[in-house]
């Protein structure tokens, strides 16, 4: 694809024909390792034979983009998706610490919307809890207020957050508040002094992974698909020995590393959208595809991440293969 960014790798279709036999609403999830501090994405929820529990490590899981009340021919049977992927989740040999969303929980920020994606969540068997942040769809009427209704982290009224597991800091950033379709959003000072603040208190040698709905860099601009101040955070995370940072927003899995930084975006739930910079495209929307096709495009991707080793072992997977 022509002006695409070379550090963006898309999934192999190739690899993905093994998918006949899944239900055309089918999902996925992306499975992370924590092992001597380092994250390490070991595949989509079905890949037993790499989720078990390894000594001083804990496993997490990734979801994103659930866009529950969406109901239009590119995925008619959002619930049935997620299910899909709680299931093989709940299959795990060993039950994940914790999983992560992040974001677009909701389709149009409608409290019924929250309301059922807060009681489907709970159906995710976890050690500790589902953590999210929100995306742009769920800012869309009074911004966060709703959201934070049914996902006030920490209880203090804001969509930023921090919390500690297993030696391992995790941030939830906010990076959807002043959304528009064609122009980068941006995390704005106020976070921006908070994040500041929080990583003072955290030891250069512990793992940071920063969840935020939005690419944390700028994949494609015309789309607004990247972050106006994320330079600014990624100043702030760089001396840290270990950061991964989780997004969503995309509906494709995208990878870049920045010396000791890893970001990944994940696919959705829900259903795909055109890849960036695909022509013809003025603005991203769901894409529907044959009958068939659907699972094949919510597929995931392995990814090992090496101590000391900068480059990513990269295996897309197919769900249920």
């Amino acid at each position: 694809m022509k002006d695409q960014p070379s550090e963006l790798r898309a999934t192999n279709p190739r690899r993905r024909e093994v998918l006949r036999c899944l239900a055309d609403w089918s999902g996925a999830a992306i499975v992370w390792t924590v092992l001597g501090g380092v994250p390490r994405a070991v595949g989509d929820a079905s890949d037993r034979a790499l989720t078990s529990a390894e000594p001083h490590g804990f496993t997490f899981v990734q979801i994103s983009d659930t866009h529950f009340g969406f109901n239009k021919p590119a995925n008619a049977n959002i619930v049935g998706s997620f299910r899909l992927a709680a299931a093989e989740i709940n299959a795990l040999p060993t039950r994940p610490a914790l999983v992560v969303h992040t974001g677009d929980v909701s389709h149009l920020s409608k409290p019924e919307e929250f309301g059922q994606a807060r009681e489907l969540l709970k159906e995710i068997t976890v050690v500790d809890r589902v953590h999210c942040v929100p995306g742009e769809h769920d800012t869309i009427d009074d911004g966060v207020t709703g959201y934070l209704r049914f996902f006030d982290h920490d209880g203090n009224g804001k969509a930023w957050y921090a919390f500690d597991h297993g030696g391992v800091h995790f941030v939830g950033l906010t990076n959807t508040l002043n959304f528009n379709t064609g122009t980068l959003a941006s995390l704005g000072n106020e976070q921006l002094d908070w994040l500041k603040q929080d990583l003072a208190g955290v030891s250069k040698s512990t793992p940071v992974v920063v969840l935020a709905h939005i690419p944390m860099w700028t994949i494609w601009e015309p789309w607004g698909w990247g972050t106006a101040d994320a330079a600014q955070a990624l100043a702030l995370l760089r001396p840290f020995g270990s950061v991964t940072v989780l997004n969503g927003h995309i509906h494709q899995v995208l990878q870049k590393v920045e010396g000791n930084v890893a970001l990944h975006t994940a696919m959705s739930l829900a259903y795909p959208l055109p890849a960036p910079g695909q022509p013809g495209i003025g603005e991203p929307g769901p894409v529907t595809v044959a009958a068939g096709e659907l699972g094949k495009l919510l597929g995931t991707r392995r990814l090992s991440i090496v101590p000391g080793n900068r480059s990513l072992a990269l295996i897309d997977t197919p769900i249920g293969a």
